[in-house]
């Protein structure tokens, strides 16, 4: 047996979960023969690979929309209709979000069980995997295969990169059913397609699992990580210090010698930004200006390549750009994220804040910028921002400068404002 790009994986390699896997791709014993694909992008096959177009050894079917001004299409319960939102470019089964009704499903060309669904407008090469019939819109062309469904939903995975280049188009990117059929791939004989694909199954779901715990192991230290910085910008450091009320009950006690102090009275300037109409890309280099976007203080970590490249017929207003130390809070975001803040530790002469972020700037001999936004990112203060934070839609509310300029926070003396910073950042 091989895998997709010819290596052979019969000769010592088990095949299922007995066993298969143990070696990476570059150690499998090689195929006895090969021969030359004639495509340079897929090279040498094996010799008894079949080397055509898609359309050779698949029926391609394009999705419809049934009309929707007519209601009686759709159900909250019926048969699936999948769109491109519903692609997992994963093995595991598409589940469709939208139903049709027996009418709906008639108007509809049906696509059956097996079959693999490419996006082939917008999103080139978002793909799904359907284990039951289903119907799709128009976005989607369906690939269905004359042999085994898994292994051509593995083969067009590989086959992203090809699918890409013959689209057409520059904004709006279509890989019309023609051009789709003519992506040449190379397939192997029914019994070693599917053995491929008990291999690759078996493969994806140990690789897939190896991912879950390490992003399960990822959010833990997130959480003892807020849970480190949180104790020192309310407790401090020393355990050993008096305590005393601080008089808010939700936060409790903190050190004697720190000061509850509204975050106005430490600031010099409380700015907001300017949202002009940009292109939606980055700046290609430091020397471009551009508008940082809110999500460029998400997670309490400024991210300079979160920020939309300025037109050429506008010019750059240097009197919102950000310099190193500058506090950056989101004014505007989903509720877990309004209110993130963050600060950048470099200036950036070509970058300005966006009418949804706020630049405070604060009186360094009383208040460190860091240690504020280590505070704004603490349960603490993400109570006070949450029950702030107004809008009609939770998935965009807003924050006042108010409501952040007014907020309590306890105040030690600057010097230990610094040494929380940073052992909080070496937590």
């Amino acid at each position: 047996m091989t895998n997709l790009s010819g290596a052979n994986l019969n000769n010592g390699a088990a095949v299922g979960p007995q066993g298969e896997g143990r070696d990476s791709p570059s150690t499998f014993p090689k195929y006895p023969a090969y021969k030359d694909s004639g495509v340079e992008w897929l090279g040498v096959v094996p010799e008894n690979w079949k080397v055509s177009g898609i359309k050779f050894f698949t029926d391609l079917i394009t999705g419809i929309t049934p009309p929707s001004d007519d209601l009686d299409n759709y159900a909250e319960e019926g048969w699936p209709w999948v769109r491109p939102e519903d692609l997992n470019d994963s093995a595991k089964p598409v589940l469709a979000s939208k139903f049709l009704t027996d009418q709906g499903w008639r108007f509809c060309r049906k696509v059956k069980r097996g079959s693999t669904l490419i996006c082939c407008i917008g999103t080139i090469g978002k793909i799904g995997f359907v284990d039951s019939d289903v119907c799709t819109n128009q976005q989607i062309t369906a690939v269905v295969p004359r042999g085994n469904g898994k292994f051509f939903f593995y083969a067009m995975q590989a086959l992203k990169p090809a699918f890409d280049v013959s689209a057409t188009g520059n904004v709006l990117r279509i890989l019309n059913s023609e051009r789709l059929g003519n992506v040449t791939m190379a397939v192997p004989d029914h019994g070693e397609a599917e053995s491929i694909a008990r291999f690759l199954d078996h493969e994806t779901a140990r690789i897939d699992a190896l991912i879950e715990e390490q992003q399960r192991l990822i959010e833990l230290l997130k959480e003892k990580r807020q849970a480190v910085i949180s104790h020192a910008v309310t407790k401090g450091l020393d355990p050993t210090v008096p305590m005393k009320d601080s008089g808010v009950e939700w936060l409790g006690e903190v050190p004697a010698h720190w000061v509850l102090k509204r975050i106005k009275h430490v600031t010099l300037s409380f700015d907001q930004g300017w949202s002009p109409q940009c292109e939606n890309q980055p700046v290609e280099d430091d020397m471009q200006p551009g508008v940082l976007k809110t999500g460029c203080v998400n997670g309490g970590i400024f991210r300079s390549d979160e920020n939309k490249r300025l037109p050429d017929d506008l010019e750059l207003v240097s009197s919102l750009t950000v310099h190193a130390g500058d506090l950056l809070v989101s004014r505007a975001n989903t509720r877990e994220l309004v209110g993130s803040a963050a600060v950048p530790t470099v200036s950036y002469p070509n970058l300005m804040i966006s009418d949804k972020i706020f630049r405070v700037r604060v009186m360094k001999k009383e208040a460190n910028s860091r240690f504020l936004a280590f505070y704004l990112g603490s349960p603490f203060a993400r109570r006070e921002i949450e029950l702030s934070a107004t809008g009609a839609s939770s998935s965009m509310l807003n924050i006042s400068q108010s409501a952040i300029a007014d907020m309590l926070f306890p105040c030690p003396p600057v010097l230990d404002q610094e040494r929380i910073v940073r052992g909080g950042g070496k937590n």
